[in-house]
């Protein structure tokens, strides 16, 4: 369901991928995202803005936009969380990784709501000083968060209770899930409030930000349960009417 948002509705500004893509006859280097991502935001009742990763605008987005989505992708660059390349690291976008950590720094900065998915907590969480596990099979011994490329695992977790995390989802949730890195050492600033069976880190909340929240897993992915962007969109829309 909705959030019960008055108008103008809010903007949120959604990371995209650039890519070399194939339609119709053209293979052209995009800027391109799955469509799910803006529909959960329309659905919310915000108004969805794709940001393609180029330029440095950074300040004047943060300051037209009323809220920010991070979205899945690619691995980030070890680099930045200072750690050597592993083997397993794969299809680096080093564009990406500059455009997101310097908007999201803006972003911070301007007190907007953030929510990140998947790459997006992953780039939160080097962003603000911590580190990934490369590549978390090594870490827990199955491939049950990336069953298969190109295919949504399942995954079951727990979440800790009195979070504003629990507050929206409960304390348990079945999760739409693909990725083969996950937080290593959690950064400073960060809570863990929700981790898998195996240990794995599932999502973390900010301790001095108003709405900030990143999940590893897709919640774009159901279209019946919108609750972390209805939430994102809420928090948006209350932020614009100050």
């Amino acid at each position: 369901m909705a959030s019960n948002v008055s108008e103008p509705r809010p903007l949120i500004g959604i990371t995209s991928y650039q890519e070399r893509a194939a339609f119709g006859a053209w293979h052209l280097d995009v800027s391109l995202l799955p469509r799910e991502y803006a529909d959960t935001v329309v659905r919310a009742g915000g108004i969805p803005v794709l940001l393609p990763p180029v330029g440095d605008g950074f300040t004047e987005l943060a300051a037209r936009l009323d809220g920010l989505l991070l979205s899945g992708g690619a691995d980030v660059d070890p680099a930045r969380y200072r750690q050597p390349v592993d083997a397993a690291t794969e299809a680096l976008r080093p564009d990406r990784d500059a455009f997101e950590f310097g908007l999201l720094a803006s972003a911070l900065a301007a007190g907007l709501p953030v929510l990140a998915v998947c790459r997006g907590l992953q780039v939160l969480n080097s962003a603000l000083g911590g580190t990934l596990h490369q590549h978390l099979p090594d870490q827990v011994g199955h491939n049950g968060h990336r069953p298969r490329i190109g295919t949504f695992g399942g995954s079951r977790v727990t979440i800790a209770a009195r979070s504003r995390l629990a507050g929206l989802l409960g304390t348990e949730a079945k999760v739409a899930c693909h990725h083969h890195q996950a937080i290593d050492v959690v950064a400073p600033g960060l809570n863990v409030v929700a981790t898998s069976e195996d240990g794995t880190v599932e999502a973390v909340e900010s301790t001095d930000q108003e709405f900030l929240l990143g999940v590893q897993w897709h919640p774009e992915q159901d279209s019946d349960d919108d609750r972390l962007v209805d939430a994102l969109v809420a928090a948006a829309a209350k932020r614009a009417a100050r």
